[in-house]
């Protein structure tokens, strides 16, 4: 089996690039560093380390097994942190899953605290939905970001918790001659960019305009929220997106809300998993009106 104390000996003269300033930091003798770390090369058929005059410089093969390394001993740390005794310091990392068409303004709204917190770490994971759940279920991640809450069945074990709740409008470049026409004239005679029809939006936004008995003029469909921004800022239409979405385009001016949509909004979900040991850093940034202890 693979000898751990190798392999840390290893990771600590790796990171230190140099025998002599490892062993004299970590109070080593440089030989056991050294034998230590040739059993680990010879354990694994390979060189980890070539010398290029004083410095020790990792191989290909080292280059692998320090990311390993770090990626175990990162893991052991969070360990200590979760279930060991309670002198041991707190879980300061939290990984976020996001969903890939996430408003990314959003994304950064909902960081905030972990932003302005001081020794926390963050990673952010972006894809399917499919991909973060399974992510979530092998203990990967300790939230989802999402607009859409997946099928439950008796064995589910996430809970997705409604944390806001975005109002959805018309929102395009500034043209004075727009603020007298009524809601069906905007939506009938202005060019739109819309949400693709799998996004909760345009369902709302079909349900709308079913109400209103009105065909919309449709110019576009876009299925990411980031690349909705970028064609709101270019199109001369109007585009049907939560002001959230283009927050700094709205507070410069670049772009105005021309009318609310009624009814319409976008529910924004955070999804966890039922943990006995939860990650505190949850408690940051989820809503005060619930909590995860």
């Amino acid at each position: 089996m693979l000898n751990y104390h190798h392999l840390r000996y290893f990771w600590i003269v790796a990171h230190e690039g140099n025998l002599t300033r490892a062993a004299k930091k970590h109070n080593i003798a440089q030989s056991a560093l050294s034998m230590q770390i040739k059993e680990l090369e010879t354990y694994l058929g390979q060189d980890l380390f070539e010398r290029r005059g004083r410095r020790l410089v990792l191989t290909e093969s080292g280059r692998i097994a320090l990311d390993f390394a770090d990626s175990i001993f990162t893991k052991g740390e969070e360990l200590l942190a979760t279930l060991g005794t309670p002198k041991q310091p707190k879980q300061r990392q939290l990984r976020v899953g996001a969903l890939a068409t996430l408003s990314r303004n959003f994304q950064i709204g909902f960081l905030d605290p972990l932003l302005k917190s001081e020794n926390v770490e963050f990673s952010i994971q972006s894809g399917t939905l499919d991909d973060l759940l399974d992510s979530l279920l092998m203990y990967d991640l300790d939230i989802i970001l999402s607009t859409v809450v997946p099928l439950r069945d008796e064995a589910t074990r996430w809970v997705a918790h409604a944390i806001d709740n975005q109002l959805v409008s018309l929102i395009g470049k500034p043209d004075p001659k727009r603020d007298h026409y009524p809601l069906e004239a905007l939506l009938t005679s202005e060019p739109l960019i819309v949400p693709a029809p799998q996004s909760s939006i345009r369902t709302g936004f079909d349900a709308l305009v079913n109400r209103l008995g009105i065909t919309p003029n449709i110019a576009a469909q876009v299925d990411d929220m980031a690349m909705l921004r970028l064609v709101a800022r270019e199109h001369t239409g109007l585009a049907v997106v939560p002001p959230i979405v283009v927050k700094d385009e709205l507070d410069s001016g670049e772009l105005v809300e021309v009318a609310k949509l009624p009814g319409l909004v976008e529910t924004f979900f955070a999804i966890t998993l039922e943990r006995r040991f939860p990650n505190p850093l949850l408690n940051l940034v989820l809503p005060r009106d619930f909590s995860l202890d």
